[in-house]
């Protein structure tokens, strides 16, 4: 197996997410990790995956959205964003999410009828509630209105206040990069506290991922990273394995660094922020600047009591061609990222990667052979169907 194999690998076992915040419910409990062969589907079976065309599994997400209670065109839009987080190797953040958006349905956490309210609208700035409505689609319709409006403003900027939980920040971008723009997104939980200040030990603050994305001659440069090293969902998927992060990536309740990821979940400590125990201001920083632009620009924040899964997300779409044009962006951005691969690579390394490189491969993959999903979130949703009477693949 070559390095691109191996990385490929750590990503459908491990589901390498960048640190996407997850709702709780993300992951699969043991006693449901059965594996079955649905007959329709190309297998991987020595890692318990399976490939399924993009066609079939986005059907049936969105009839079994559909069925659960969202509307017809938040289910489509919602199918859509999770088969693209795994078709670039987000898979924690891809199908295996669509149970727990089921469930949250049902309860009534995530609604899955209705519109955003606007709370301002400046053109160039715009402001909205969204309602607790599916985040993929609140994001998706933010994007698209952007694009609309960057033509004749430049740079466009949208805050969404009480979103719902918002998918792989990673999946939007190709979208935006294809019509030559730029764009970021980032987003904070205000319901949730998992992460705690540089220096401190109480959790006040969560991953808080940021993504930016720019279009090149080739492959856009996507950059989708979180303020903490490794996420929520991980930290739960290795505790429920028994099993300890490769290196301290935690930190105990007393703040002191451990690979044990139920000092985490189960003992009161929390996420180590990127730059590890000497470094950690750095990540500190960059969650503490997501916070306060995605909550102090959409009103939805820490300062008041949220309800579970309370996303607030700040979007901003710029056209290159207000400012030196996309011809020269793109020559820029090309020869940066053209030197950056061509760049030596050191002992060890096959050769430099730019981040996105990996995803549109991945995503290359899957459209000629079929999207990976793991056999247990398959036999999850199989039970999902049958008690929605839906047709599952």
């Amino acid at each position: 197996m070559n390095r691109g194999d191996q990385h490929t690998a750590v990503l459908v076992l491990q589901g390498l997410d960048c640190g996407l915040t997850s709702p709780p419910s993300a992951w699969l409990p043991t006693d449901q990790q059965t594996h079955q062969k649905p007959v329709s589907r190309k297998r991987l079976s020595e890692l318990n995956l399976a490939r399924i065309p993009e066609t079939t599994l986005y059907r049936s997400l969105a009839d079994l959205f559909t069925a659960a209670g969202m509307e017809a065109d938040k289910a489509s839009v919602v199918a859509e964003v999770l088969i693209e987080a795994d078709k670039i190797g987000h898979t924690t953040h891809g199908t295996g999410l669509a149970a727990s958006y089921i469930d949250a349905l049902k309860s009534g956490e995530m609604l899955g009828a209705g519109n955003v309210k606007v709370v301002a609208d400046r053109g160039a700035c715009i402001t909205w509630d969204g309602n607790k409505l599916p985040g993929p689609w609140l994001v998706r319709e933010a994007l698209d209105l952007a694009c609309e409006r960057v033509k004749m403003h430049g740079v466009v900027t949208v805050a969404i206040g009480r979103s719902h939980h918002t998918g792989a920040l990673g999946a939007y971008m190709k979208r935006i990069t294809d019509k030559n723009l730029i764009a970021q997104i980032s987003c904070s939980t205000a319901s949730a506290a998992r992460m705690a200040p540089f220096g401190g030990t109480t959790p006040v603050l969560t991953p808080n991922p940021m993504a930016i994305a720019f279009p090149t001659a080739t492959d856009p440069i996507v950059i989708d990273v979180s303020a903490s090293i490794t996420t929520t969902t991980m930290t739960r998927q290795l505790a429920d394995a028994n099993k300890r992060y490769p290196e301290k990536w935690g930190l105990t309740a007393k703040g002191e660094p451990t690979d044990d990821p139920q000092e985490v979940v189960s003992r009161g400590g929390t996420l180590m922020p990127l730059g590890g125990s000497d470094k950690g201001y750095k990540g500190f920083g960059l969650a503490l600047g997501v916070d306060i632009l995605s909550q102090g620009l959409s009103g939805v924040g820490r300062a008041d009591k949220q309800s579970p899964m309370t996303l607030s997300v700040f979007i901003q779409v710029i056209d290159p061609a207000a400012f030196a044009g996309p011809e020269e962006f793109i020559r820029q951005s090309t020869h940066t990222a053209e030197l950056c691969r061509d760049n030596p690579p050191a002992p060890g390394v096959k050769g430099v990667r730019v981040p996105g490189d990996s995803a549109a491969n991945l995503r290359r993959r899957a459209e000629a052979d079929g999207v990976v999903v793991d056999d247990a979130v398959i036999a999850e949703l199989s039970k999902r169907a049958s008690a929605l009477n839906v047709n599952w693949l």
